[in-house]
């Protein structure tokens, strides 16, 4: 199947990780571990990666972007 949707332009890989990330932001890793059959560190590492605070990263490329005049 992931050949047959690979040959139309649809990207598998990316859909199956943005909907893993949707999930792990919306379930606890135990409960995420038991739905995809993931392995429970996995699942914690999803989990992790899901709920990250960005805020440093983006303040971080605002100020790199305002220094170098790009919007």
């Amino acid at each position: 199947m992931t050949q047959k949707l690979g040959r139309h332009g649809i990207p598998v890989r990316t859909a199956r990780n943005a909907a893993l990330a949707a999930l792990a932001a919306d379930l606890p890793s135990p409960i995420l571990a038991d739905v995809t059959g993931m392995h429970r560190h996995t699942a914690l590492r999803w989990v992790a990666y899901a709920r990250r605070d960005w805020t440093e990263y983006l303040a971080a490329r605002a100020e790199e972007q305002g220094r170098d005049g790009h919007e």
